[in-house]
């Protein structure tokens, strides 16, 4: 590690192969915790490379528990993190938004790094119990069209930095790596990023992957689609910026989205969501972030048929009812 660090120091950038040997060796102990975050607090100041990050995500992939569900086609949607906002859970909310929409949802989350909630809080906060079994995953999506997978049950490398990334409580290199390493390997991904560049360096590591995906930056700096600013949306063949009125919603602020103080006032946030009692910003910032999922899974339809579709989702119920079946089939 030694002789790696003193690479990156010089503003030097590893290989593919460099990347995906450091973090094996980090999955199984061989580095301390000073050098793992040595290693964490260079690329906090300095941009990671495809390459490194392509690394990285082999090394993650190649160790995870093995689990099976690409007869579902399954969609996650899903932020870097770091983006400093303490928003409520957006992705989580929104995910079972898809669901209540009729489209089948793999997510892929973990505790809260950066903020006081994260999509494993929110699931504990509710009494579901978390699983690597591939018959409860497969029959929690055949009732409900929607699983969870916790990141430490799956990748040992999520699992031993989990301490070490909770102490910096800083955004660090593994909040990207998260959302290119669902060991489902979903078939369509919405990605939300914090910044231009890693708006850049997902899409052209999407690419490489073959994966049908929309990657999303709201221009303020969150990494979902906030409605506090003009969004860019990139995919495979296109890229756009919208404004929130240009698809019928209003501006809000950064207190509209607040996720509250503690992990039961973000769970409550989420709860009023699915209830149709939410703030408006609250319920159309889960509106437009699930309306541009489904536009990745059918790119056929409009950007107003998707978001009429996530309404309806949620002002009918349907959420609602898929979370209630998730709950019961996952407590």
């Amino acid at each position: 590690m030694k002789n790696i660090l003193y690479k990156l120091f010089e503003h030097k950038y590893l290989s593919r192969e460099e990347a995906k040997e450091i973090l094996q060796n980090i999955a199984t102990g061989k580095y301390n915790d000073a050098q793992v975050a040595s290693l964490i607090t260079v690329f906090l100041m300095r941009n990671i490379s495809v390459e490194e990050i392509l690394g990285f995500t082999d090394a993650l992939l190649e160790m995870r528990v093995q689990v099976d569900l690409s007869e579902y086609k399954p969609m996650d949607i899903v932020g870097t993190g770091g983006d400093g906002k303490n928003t409520f859970n957006i992705s989580t909310t929104s995910c079972f938004a898809l669901a209540g929409a009729g489209y089948n949802v793999v997510k892929h989350g973990n505790y809260g790094a950066t903020s006081v909630s994260g999509a494993s809080n929110v699931m504990e906060q509710h009494g579901v119990k978390f699983t690597a079994d591939t018959d409860k995953l497969k029959r929690s999506i055949d009732n409900c069209n929607m699983a969870y997978l916790h990141a430490p049950l799956f990748s040992p490398a999520m699992k031993a930095v989990a301490p070490i990334r909770k102490s910096l409580g800083v955004r660090t290199f593994f909040n990207m790596l998260g959302p290119l390493a669902n060991p489902v390997m979903p078939t369509y991904q919405l990605l939300g990023v914090y910044n231009l560049p890693l708006l850049r360096l997902y899409s052209y590591t999407f690419q490489e992957s073959g994966s049908k995906f929309s990657v999303v930056h709201s221009m303020d700096g969150y990494d979902e689609i906030s409605l506090t600013d003009d969004f860019k949306v990139v995919d495979s063949s296109s890229e756009k910026i919208y404004t929130p009125e240009s698809l019928g919603f209003k501006r809000y602020t950064e207190a509209d989205l607040y996720g509250g103080d503690t992990p039961e006032e973000a769970a409550g946030i989420f709860d009023n969501i699915l209830n149709n009692k939410a703030t408006e910003a609250q319920k159309n910032c889960v509106i437009v972030n699930t309306a541009f999922a489904i536009q990745v899974i059918c790119p056929e339809k409009s950007i107003e048929e998707c978001i009429a579709e996530a309404r309806e989702s949620l002002e009918s119920g349907k959420a609602l009812a898929k979370f209630k079946q998730f709950v019961e089939l996952n407590s």
